[in-house]
């Protein structure tokens, strides 16, 4: 497909481990997002060493990269505290993947207190904690640019916005959460586009992260073609987690394609 950016989708596309999931989609897309997890149990889904060798076995031999969606919504802890569970765990995954020399982590803000709104003395201190959050996590990674803070669903558009002008972060959109609250997501998309690394989108049906077969043509063909008009490079990720979500997703942006072809030719004729 004749895409300006590389086109990824999730490593939970097939029923199985995070390293067969790369090898099924390593000549299907450019990008895996490898969506980790940890819970206080203990159990979790970091990949060994011997399996991040093998990633990266599958990433040369196939042109691959990799982005790395964090498992918790960066905060600190009460009093300032910057040994919450969220800065230890975003850094364990990043040690943990740090040699797939991921294109960038994903990772959301936690501001689920305040998104409905507070005093000002709240939501300084809410700005200021968030700052202090990602400066940290940006350390660790090597950057604050190599980390994209994503847009979330219910929250106001303009929520993150005092907080990443301030820190010298990437961006996240996830269109998909623009379609699901109701949003045109051109206009959001076209002011953060400049920073933007990564973008998600996936389709709404009974829930979210569905099939891009469920989008309307009228909604899903401006957003494509605002991403080709302004040559965006960076990652679109298809966040679907199914075979059957991500082949008629990518059904859907091949219909998408000849259209656009047909529509070209037919100018040029």
């Amino acid at each position: 497909m004749n895409f300006p950016f590389r086109l990824g989708t999730t490593s939970y596309i097939i029923p199985d481990d995070i390293l067969p999931n790369a090898r099924y989609l390593a000549d299907k897309v450019d990008d895996v997002e490898l969506v980790l997890f940890e819970v206080d149990d203990g159990q979790n889904n970091l990949p060994s060493r011997e399996t991040i060798c093998e990633l990266n076995g599958v990433a040369a031999s196939h042109g691959l990269t990799f982005t790395v969606h964090l498992p918790l919504d960066l905060r600190l802890g009460d009093g300032g505290d910057e040994n919450h569970a969220s800065l230890i765990k975003a850094r364990k995954v990043i040690d943990c993947t740090r040699d797939l020399n991921p294109f960038a982590y994903v990772m959301h803000l936690d501001g689920k207190e305040i998104k409905s709104g507070g005093t000002s003395r709240q939501m300084q201190q809410w700005r200021d904690s968030s700052i202090r959050a990602l400066e940290i996590v940006g350390e660790y990674a090597g950057g604050a640019e190599k980390l994209a803070v994503e847009n979330l669903e219910r929250y106001p558009l303009d929520f993150i916005v005092p907080v990443i002008n301030r820190v010298a972060v990437s961006r996240c959109v996830d269109v998909g959460h623009l379609w699901l609250d109701g949003h045109d997501p051109l206009p959001y998309l076209q002011q953060a586009l400049p920073r933007t690394k990564v973008i998600h989108i996936h389709g709404i049906a009974e829930r979210d992260h569905k099939s891009l077969a469920h989008v309307s043509s009228e909604k899903l063909y401006p957003v494509l073609d605002l991403l080709r008009r302004e040559n965006f490079s960076g990652v679109m990720t298809i966040e679907v987690f199914g075979e059957e979500d991500f082949e008629t997703s990518m059904q859907t942006l091949q219909t998408y394609c000849v259209m656009r072809n047909m529509q070209h030719g037919i100018r040029n004729t």
